[in-house]
This record gives C-alpha cells, sequence and structure tokens, in this order.
C-alpha cells in the first residue's frame, strides 16, 4: 500500500463556533501588542477581529476587517473587549460598502 503525505494545514481562520474561540483566546493587551513589530499588531489584531465579523458578515469579513484595522490599535482592542462597540462598527462598514455598491450601480 502506497501512503500520501497528508498536507499541512495551512488554513488561517478556520470556521469555529464563537465561543469556543472566544474561550480558547486570550485577549490581546496593550503590552502584548508594544511588543509587536506594527505590521505583526495589525496581523494579531485582525486575527482576532476576522472570525468575529465573519459570524455576522461571512461575505464581507475580510473587507470589514480591513477596513477596521486601518483605526487606532487602541481602539480596535476597546473594539475587541466591548461587543456593541465592535457590533456599531461593523454596521458602519456595512453601509460604507453598501454606498459604494449602490454608487458603482448608477
Amino acid at each position: 500500500i502506497i501512503q500520501m503525505a497528508q498536507p499541512e494545514n495551512t488554513v488561517r481562520n478556520p470556521m469555529v463556533p464563537m465561543n469556543d474561540m472566544v474561550m480558547a483566546q486570550e485577549p490581546i493587551t496593550a503590552n502584548m501588542l508594544s511588543q509587536a513589530t506594527p505590521a505583526d499588531q495589525k496581523q494579531m489584531l485582525g486575527e482576532r477581529l476576522y472570525p468575529i465579523i465573519q459570524m455576522a458578515q461571512p461575505e464581507l469579513a475580510g473587507k470589514i476587517t480591513g477596513m477596521l484595522l486601518e483605526m487606532d490599535n487602541g481602539e480596535i482592542l476597546a473594539m475587541l473587549d466591548d461587543p456593541q462597540h465592535l457590533n456599531s462598527k461593523v454596521n458602519e462598514a456595512v453601509a460604507v460598502l453598501q454606498a459604494h455598491q449602490a454608487k458603482i450601480a448608477d
């Protein structure tokens, strides 16, 4: 019997139930971010934001995550601690994207 080598799992954002994901991740702190490069800081924040946003807006999660990552890191940390604030910003981003699509359609 010939066995094929199994490819390594390279999925960066696997679909995980939200409760499991939140419980499995320790919160990002300002101290943790201060020890990382600016690019790594955005990567760390994006990896926390994307799965949360994907739950609410699966088709737009990448775009919305990118939009939110343009914000100040302190504000992103605050959003990660306050689901209502995050939801409000996600809704704002969806409205901006919808307005942009409507403008393109005209």
